[in-house]
C-alpha cells in the first residue's frame, strides 16, 4: 500500500448506483453471484457493495479486505487460509473478498501495488495491513494483535433498535422464562430454533453456546481433572469443560493444547475444534484467549 487511503469515491459509486435501481430494497437484499450467504463470515465484495459489507460493517466488528485475482497464484495460496481462519473466528472478524480486476476502484483506493494484499478495517479506517501469501500462524498472530486492539471497541453489538427488536421477540422471552425456571434443555431447544431460523441472531447464539457448553461440563464428573489419562482425548476434553465450568479458561485451554500438541488426525480436529468452540465463548480480545491462540497456532506448525 502506498499513499493515504481515500474510500470516499467507493461511498459515492455506491449510493449513485442504489439510487439509479429501479427496485432499490430488492437489490439491496439479493446477494451477487457467488456471494456467501447473509450471516456467513466470508462475503464476496464489490464497487456496489463496499459501503455496506465493508465501511459500515467495519463499525461494528473486525474486517479483513482480502484484494485478490484469478490469475494470481500467491492468492490462491492465501484465500483458502484466510477463509478457514474467518470461519473459525466464530463472527470476532469477517472476510472480505474482493477480485481487484472486476473492481479496480477498490484496489485504486487503496493505493494496492501488488497481491495479492490484505488490509484490515476497524470504525471505516485501515487499521493495518500486509502483502503477499504467508504462513498460516503468521496470519492468526497478526489477527490477534490487531483484535487486542480493537476488539473491545467493536464487539459487534446490535443497534439499539435491533436490541429493542430481541427484546420484545416473544419466542425468546419464552426461553429466558424457562431458563429461569430451570429448564436448561428447554431453553437450550428454543435459542437453537431461533438461532437456526435466523443466522443473524447474535444474542440467540450465543446463548445456544453457552447453553450448550454449561450442560455438556456439569455432566462430567468433576473427579475427571485428576483422573484423566493423559492418552485419553474424550477424558482430556471432559476435564477442559470441568476446568473452564470452575472459572480457570488458562487451564481449561492448555489442556486442550497439550492434546492437540500429542495427537494427529481425527483426535487432533476433534481438540483443534473444540478449543476453537471455547473460544467463542469469551471476548476474542480477552488476553488469555489472544495468548491461548498464539499456542494453539505454534501447537499446529
Amino acid at each position: 500500500m502506498s499513499g493515504a487511503v481515500d474510500l470516499s469515491a467507493l461511498k459515492e459509486k455506491a449510493e449513485a448506483q442504489r439510487a439509479q435501481a429501479r427496485q432499490p430494497a430488492a437489490a439491496a437484499q439479493q446477494p451477487s453471484a457467488g456471494s456467501a450467504p447473509t450471516g456467513s463470515n466470508v462475503i464476496d465484495v464489490t464497487d456496489a457493495t463496499f459501503e455496506t459489507e465493508v465501511l459500515a460493517r467495519s463499525t461494528r466488528q473486525l474486517v479483513l479486505v482480502d484484494l485478490w485475482a484469478e490469475w494470481c497464484g500467491p492468492c490462491k495460496q492465501l484465500s483458502p487460509v484466510l477463509e478457514k481462519l474467518a470461519n473459525a473466528s466464530g463472527g470476532a472478524w469477517v472476510l472480505a473478498k474482493i477480485d481487484v480486476d472486476a473492481n479496480p476502484q477498490i484496489a485504486q483506493a487503496f493505493g494496492v501495488q501488488s497481491i495479492p494484499t490484505v488490509v484490515a478495517l476497524a470504525a471505516g479506517q485501515p487499521v493495518a495491513a500486509f502483502n503477499g501469501a504467508r504462513p498460516e500462524a503468521e496470519i492468526v498472530d497478526w489477527i490477534d494483535q490487531i483484535l487486542a486492539q480493537v476488539g473491545g471497541a467493536l464487539a459487534g453489538a446490535p443497534a439499539p433498535q435491533a436490541e429493542q427488536e430481541i427484546a420484545d421477540d416473544p419466542r425468546m422471552i419464552a426461553a429466558e422464562d424457562k431458563m429461569n425456571a430451570g429448564d436448561f434443555d428447554g431453553a437450550l431447544a428454543d435459542y437453537r430454533a431461533i438461532a437456526e431460523a435466523e443466522p443473524d441472531n447474535v444474542e440467540a447464539a450465543s446463548l445456544v453456546r453457552n447453553l450448550d457448553f454449561m450442560l455438556r461440563a456439569q455432566a462430567h464428573d468433576p473427579a475427571i481433572v485428576e483422573n484423566a489419562a493423559a492418552t485419553d482425548v474424550d477424558a482430556q476434553l471432559a476435564a477442559a469443560d470441568v476446568l473452564l465450568l470452575g472459572q480457570d479458561p488458562e487451564g481449561a485451554f492448555a489442556r486442550i493444547i497439550d492434546v492437540v500438541k500429542a495427537t494427529s488426525g481425527d483426535d487432533r480436529t476433534r481438540a483443534r475444534t473444540r478449543l476453537l468452540e471455547l473460544f467463542e465463548l469469551f471476548d476474542p480480545a480477552e488476553p488469555f484467549v489472544v495468548a491461548a491462540r498464539r499456542k494453539l497456532a505454534a501447537a499446529l506448525f
